[in-house]
């Protein structure tokens, strides 16, 4: 088990499916040490990025025990994709995934090519990375832990929920994925939609402690 989470451990840093390194990945992609960030580290750079404070989470470690219980032989590519540090995960009003968007299919470099082939250009947006079943949206708000002064957003009646990974250490990427999102939002005209932005630095600083 502690090979399987280093490895995927490692497929998240590596982005584009590039086979770079992570330290030239740094470079390239403006990416940041991981380590482990408090609240007001969270605050600080959720301000920065132009996040909602109402609509601000941050990622339960407890989610790699989820994503570790399906078998990797028969879900390998699925786990891999929601293991990934930066996602644009779109549900439809019964909580199935609609548009799954994810940075090892994006391209693009110096910065990821969230637009390419037009992804954006509609909304929802073009499906990117595989859509699939295995993390329906009733199950990822359980790993939701809402931050201050973060609003109960749950609960509603919604045509789509977007949930966007974000993260301190994947830097610049982080900012870009949300604007676009943000600027993408600006394309629907009559459906009510939630965005919930999730931190993932503290998940991941805790798979490279296993």
């Amino acid at each position: 088990m502690k090979k399987f989470r280093t490895i995927l451990f490692m497929l998240a840093l590596i982005l584009a499916g590039s086979a770079a390194r992570p330290q030239i990945a740094n470079g390239l992609y403006g990416m940041k040490k991981l380590k482990k960030v408090d609240t007001n580290t969270i605050l600080k750079y959720a301000k920065r990025y132009r996040i909602p404070f109402k609509a601000n989470f941050m990622l339960d470690t407890a989610y790699v025990k989820f994503l570790s219980s399906f078998d990797t032989a028969i879900f390998k590519e699925q786990v891999k994709n929601h293991y990934q540090p930066l996602q644009a995960l779109y549900y439809n009003r019964n909580g199935q995934l609609v548009s799954f968007q994810v940075n090892c299919y994006a391209g693009g470099v110096p910065n990821l090519d969230w637009d390419r082939n037009g992804n954006m250009t509609v909304f929802p947006p073009k499906q990117q990375a595989p859509v699939d079943k295995i993390v329906p949206l009733s199950t990822l708000l359980d790993y939701l832990e809402p931050l201050p002064p973060t609003k109960n957003i749950f609960k509603g009646n919604y045509d789509y929920t977007v949930v966007v990974f974000w993260s301190v250490f994947m830097g610049r990427q982080s900012r870009r994925l949300i604007h676009i999102v943000q600027d993408n939002m600006q394309l629907n005209t009559n459906k009510r939609i939630r965005v919930l932005y999730v931190n993932t630095d503290n998940f991941f600083a805790s798979l490279g402690e296993k």
